[in-house]
Order: C-alpha cells, then structure tokens, then sequence
C-alpha cells in the first residue's frame, strides 16, 4: 500500500530533477552565446555577425529555435547589447517557458 503511494511522488521528483538540471544547462548556454555575442558586437560594425557569432555558439540544434536580437551603436565606449530568447517546453507539463540571456560590452571600434 505505502509502495503505491510512494511511487508516483518519487517519478514526480525525478522527473522535476530532470526538467530543472535541462533549464539550468539551456539557460548556461544562452548566456555563453549571448557573451560571446556581445565580444563581436563590441568589435565588429556588422550586427550580423554578432548574431553568427551566437548562433554558432549554440550550435543547430538551439540556434534554428533561439531568437537573437543585436543593438550596436556606432559611437565607440556606448554599450553593444546582445539578448537572446529561447522558447522551451517543459516535458512534464507541456508548458512553454522562455529562457533569455541578455550580455552588455562596450564598443570598441
């Protein structure tokens, strides 16, 4: 009897475990690509290679489903701003929970 009653909250706790140990990895990502991002904004003129930069950072299975957006002003020692967006369904619940990672450098040149 306890067995029954035990089982299904143990399935739930290793379950939740999972989702939670898959967000934190996601969210550890995101915030990589979104460095990294904001290095070659920081250099670069072109914002479209700070968002190259991203999406090879995330690689193809997360870059097709991660939204990128680049604001890079032309004035040197203003902030170039990357944010990064990625939808992520939770298995358990069928929820869509977005993961964002935002990083701030200064132009350089």
């Amino acid at each position: 009897m306890e067995f029954a009653l035990v089982v299904p909250v143990v399935i739930v706790v290793i379950l939740a475990v999972a989702e939670i140990t898959t967000v934190a990895r996601l969210q550890l990502e995101l915030g990589q690509a979104a460095r990294e991002a904001a290095r070659v904004a920081a250099t670069v003129p072109d914002p479209a290679q700070a968002v190259d930069a991203a999406r090879m950072a995330l690689g193809a299975d997360l870059a097709d489903r991660t939204s990128v957006a680049v604001e890079r002003p032309s004035v040197v020692g203003r902030p170039a701003v990357v944010e990064l967006t990625l939808p992520h369904r939770v298995a358990v619940l069928g929820l869509v929970v977005p993961l964002r990672a935002s990083a701030v450098m200064r132009v350089e040149r």
